[in-house]
């Protein structure tokens, strides 16, 4: 037998083989899915409701307007019949090839055959020409409430995208082939990738966005050298040693979120903001908090405050022997900080000298795009399921946030790991992103309730320690740094909180790109521009940015520039540990890799 008539017998017993596997999978699949603990039905989408409002729009300009309706079909129709007659016409021709495209270029659709094969080709333009009706169907509703009018728009965005031809292995080229011209085996690895993801959820599905065994925090991320110097249930303050011989006297203190881990500003050397920060001359310690579990079931803000960032300043005022900090509070932590300070402010404590705030969301009249997520359909399921758990979970912060950016972070992570059987990705932002972390119970509803739905602090009702506080109360010199298109927290929200807080010496710096990129983005680099205006953080935003000068490069020179001015002299850098504040285990620390609870002291 030659090898030419051997190899259709290999390439079955491939195949056969793969189909084995496949068999065995199935089994592993059923008995995750299996371990699926039922969900509020309210975190699963928005309630039917929102979808009874757009129905009832719809018949409204039915009845009011039949005019425009029937424009709208009849352009459609023509649209499609046309797209038909064409792809017919092509065919009749008897060549294998497809019509003229016209549709937008869309990197969904990069395989060629997209525009060259007439059935994927066919496939592409009605799937256009279907979102494209859709989208403006919602789009000229005018019978509809503006904030209902923005649920609709983007969940029905989030509907065309999920029916996107791309999302399905039998009219995904890509898949198609790569199955073909592997025996099938891509298919077994996609289903093996798939089950692996289901069974590391507990029986939910979680697509890996990196790979897990790339990396390891404190040897190839997180490696910025330091010290844990301190320790309670809700954090480790990390103490960073000095790269210079002298350093400014007044010590900054950073707040990261608790929603993500603080390694994001510590990623590789040259990415890293704390490296930098130390790089400058300053004395740096950053929060890493705990992990919780369903022990700190009710742990509410005043806690955050009270043992987080009260606690944290002492205890860098005590270690450094200084009177005054400054402090930084990324997103949920930079609102925090606001809310802190207005505490402050209102003691009379003047132990904060100054405060920087990153990407942070304090007026939450207009929420942005996250929004979406803030009515009561997702609210009340988010508080039913957390008093059940004592947790919010992270399963589900990671999921909401991933649907701001599905098509990047859902759909093609899923199509390279299901249908083409790739491994995941060694990308360090996608690891930490899947990194996720859980929120107590109470925390979380009162950040919901409170401050995003209530708009508690700038309306001035959110309660510290059982007083209200109001943007009015932040009163220290502060640097607020907000991202162009940041989808989390909105620059122009972000404006409008810092144009109430109470601050006669304020500066707004608005970076390119979005809610980490803008923040993450190293001078060395030169890849993100800022822009900033002399003038007063008042009024429009959009007339803030209109009179903006743009500048190349990171706003962290000019950031560094700030805060040295407001940081005093120079002195002979600090060593974390001494006998009265002894070193706990080096950097990272404890708390950012151990599991849920696992970390408290």
């Amino acid at each position: 037998m030659t090898t030419d008539d051997s190899e259709p017998g290999l390439k079955l017993e491939r195949m056969q083989a793969n189909l084995a596997r496949v068999d065995e999978l199935s089994k592993r699949l059923m008995a995750a899915l299996a371990h699926r603990k039922q969900a509020d039905g309210a975190l699963q989408g928005p309630s039917n409701e929102i979808y009874m409002k757009a129905a009832s729009a719809y018949l409204a300009e039915m009845m009011q307007n039949p005019a425009k309706i029937l424009e709208h079909q009849i352009s459609y129709w023509g649209k499609s019949l046309k797209h038909y007659v064409e792809a017919q016409q092509a065919l009749a021709k008897g060549e294998f090839k497809a019509p003229p495209d016209p549709t937008p270029q869309d990197r969904r659709f990069s395989n060629p055959l997209w525009e060259t094969h007439p059935f994927f080709n066919y496939l592409k333009q009605q799937y256009m020409l279907n979102a494209e009706a859709v989208t403006t169907a919602i789009g000229d509703m005018e019978n509809i409430d503006p904030a209902d009018r923005r649920r609709v728009e983007y969940f029905t965005r989030q509907i065309v995208d999920m029916f996107s031809p791309t999302n399905f292995l039998g009219t995904n080229p890509d898949a198609l082939e790569k199955a073909v011209a592997t025996d099938g085996e891509s298919l077994v690895l996609g289903l093996e990738n798939l089950v692996r993801d289901i069974e590391a959820n507990d029986g939910d599905l979680l697509v890996t966005l990196a790979d897990p065994e790339a990396f390891q925090v404190g040897r190839n991320i997180g490696t910025t050298a330091g010290s844990v110097v301190f320790r309670n249930r809700m954090l480790e303050l990390i103490q960073y040693a000095p790269t210079t011989e002298t350093v400014h006297q007044t010590p900054l203190l950073i707040f990261p979120p608790w929603i993500n881990k603080f390694y994001i500003m510590d990623m590789k050397p040259e990415n890293s903001l704390i490296k930098w920060i130390v790089d400058q001359g300053f004395t740096l310690f950053v929060v890493s908090w705990v992990n919780p579990d369903a022990s700190y079931a009710g742990v509410g803000m005043d806690d955050y405050i009270r043992d987080g960032y009260l606690r944290a300043m002492a205890e860098v005022r005590r270690i450094t022997g200084e009177r005054q900090i400054n402090a930084v509070g990324y997103c949920i932590a930079g609102t925090t900080l606001g809310l802190t300070l207005a505490h402050l402010e209102r003691a009379g404590d003047t132990s904060v000298k100054s405060a920087s705030f990153f990407t942070t969301l304090a007026d939450f009249s207009d929420p942005g795009e996250v929004g979406v997520f803030l009515e009561n359909d997702f609210v009340d399921g988010i508080e039913r399921q957390s008093a059940q758990d004592g947790i919010l979970s992270k399963l589900f912060m990671g999921r909401t946030f991933s649907f701001l950016r599905s098509n990047d972070l859902i759909y093609q992570p899923a199509i390279k790991s299901y249908m083409l059987g790739e491994a995941p990705p060694a990308f360090d932002l996608l690891f930490w992103n899947g990194d996720g972390t859980n929120l107590p119970a109470t925390m979380a509803v009162e950040y919901l309730r409170g401050l995003c739905q209530g708009d508690g602090f700038s309306k001035g009702t959110f309660p510290v320690f059982g007083e209200p506080v109001s943007l009015s109360g932040v009163k220290v010199p502060l640097c607020a740094i907000a991202c162009e298109t940041d989808h989390i927290a909105h620059w122009r929200g972000s404006f409008n909180g810092v144009a109430q807080m109470g601050s006669t010496d304020k500066t707004f710096i608005l970076s390119q790109s979005g809610h980490i990129a803008g923040i993450i983005n190293p001078p060395t680099k030169n890849k993100y521009g800022h822009y900033t205006n002399d003038g007063p953080v008042a009024g429009a935003p959009e007339d803030w940015k209109a009179a903006a000068t743009f500048n190349k490069g990171s706003w962290w020179p000019r950031w560094g520039a700030w805060l040295a001015e407001r940081s005093g002299p120079k002195i002979p850098a600090r060593v974390p540990g001494d006998s009265t504040n002894p070193v706990l285990c080096p950097a990272p620390g404890t708390y950012v890799i151990a599991k849920p609870g696992g970390g408290k002291g």
